[in-house]
């Protein structure tokens, strides 16, 4: 089968999808497929994509298209991307979209549409409620300017969890849609990184006990409630320590104020964004991750924490009820008291954060590698792009 991946950019700096799209596309070319991944160029950090795609195993199977930095002009029309699309996705069998509100997403699915190739988009939580009602009058224009063309017109939608499929429902959108999740690649998990590197990276820790938050630090993560949260734990445990890890999005400032006004400038390392090895050894150290997010697609953060062992504490609003089940972890509520008890229960008892994180490590051994999700994801382009109509009209 013929795949191409679309997605606006592959800098890690967007959090989760890019690792998705490239992790995706080398897994089913792993499975024998023919896959190609096209995005634009980024202007800087182009060393940081090559390391995330470096670190992908199978990423050399993928034919990587990339179109040239985008001017502001291209950034609002992809009018070049379709241009482009136009010729490239002839005799093609499927088209797979990363997100929903960027305009290369868009001409994508019009010029599938034009050639006949059958195509799903992949909204990684950004149909949520809680999404939508973020600049929701400009989500309402685009939706009417061609983006709900683009999901009705879908061989299906790719939702991550089960709340998400129900928040494609009340969208009455006429698309078909499947369930799949995001996964790991354990051999790039495997081996972890020694015991004490990341204290040794960071001394100012001074080995003591940690809680991990890793991810944009965004309105929506919960560094707000994660604060409050921390400051009830710190209390109960007078060693614990919060790192702070991930590209400030608009948070960071706010943040900063509200630790020291609890009096934890002491005890908060705000490190920047990690990446590659440093993120693995920050997640294998630390005591429990933590993300009490307002709202989550399927974190892949949380899935590596996961594979490293680490027992996660993350919010309802994560959409991850087998974290619980699995007993890997807790799910708690946005109040700031819940998440302290969670945090207390794991940072003083040695033996059950060992046992959350061989339960974590077997759940994703179980049900969440990308090999395992990649033969899903080709198995449904196969299924729906067998029924799907063969539209001319974009």
């Amino acid at each position: 089968m013929k795949v191409v991946h679309v997605i606006g950019s592959l800098h890690p700096r967007w959090g989760g999808p890019p690792a998705v799209a490239a992790s995706l596309a080398a897994a089913q070319a792993e499975r024998g497929a023919q896959v190609w991944l096209v995005t634009y160029r980024d202007l800087d950090g182009a060393d940081q994509t090559q390391a995330m795609l470096d670190e992908v195993p199978g990423i050399d199977e993928v034919h990587l298209r990339w179109l040239p930095v985008p001017s502001r002009l291209e950034r609002l029309t992809a009018w070049r991307a379709g241009e482009f699309f136009g010729g490239f996705l002839a005799k093609k069998d499927f088209v797979h979209l990363h997100g929903v509100w960027d305009p290369i997403l868009r001409v994508a699915a019009a010029a599938a549409r034009r050639v006949g190739v059958a195509y799903a988009v992949e909204p990684q939580g950004m149909l949520d409620p809680w999404s939508l009602a973020q600049r929701a009058w400009k989500k309402r224009l685009a939706l009417w300017l061609g983006y709900r063309r683009m999901l009705n017109h879908a061989a299906f939608v790719q939702v991550l969890q089960r709340d998400e499929q129900e928040s494609i429902g009340r969208l009455a959108l006429r698309c078909p849609v499947e369930r799949i999740p995001n996964g790991v690649f354990l051999e790039q998990i495997d081996p972890l990184p020694s015991r004490g590197s990341f204290f040794a990276s960071w001394p100012s820790l001074g080995g003591r006990p940690f809680v991990l938050f890793l991810g944009r630090l965004h309105a929506k993560k919960g560094l707000d409630l994660l604060a409050e949260g921390f400051a009830l734990a710190a209390r109960a445990v007078p060693e614990l320590q919060l790192v702070v890890a991930g590209p400030d999005f608009g948070a960071e400032a706010a943040f900063a104020r509200q630790i020291a006004r609890l009096g934890l400038s002491e005890r908060v390392h705000r490190l920047g964004p990690l990446y590659g090895q440093a993120k693995r050894a920050a997640m294998a150290e630390a005591c429990c991750f933590c993300l009490p997010s307002r709202q989550e697609g399927f974190s892949m953060a949380v899935l590596e924490g996961l594979a490293c062992k680490t027992p996660v504490v993350i919010s309802e609003a994560c959409h991850f009820p087998e974290v619980a089940a699995s007993g890997a972890g807790y799910l708690v509520s946005l109040e700031p008291a819940d998440i302290a008890k969670a945090i207390v229960r794991i940072a003083n008892d040695p033996a059950r954060r060992e046992a959350m994180g061989e339960a974590g490590r077997r759940l994703i051994q179980h049900s969440f590698t990308w090999q395992e999700i990649a033969r899903r994801a080709l198995d449904a382009y196969a299924r729906r792009r067998r029924l799907a109509p063969r539209r001319t009209a974009a």
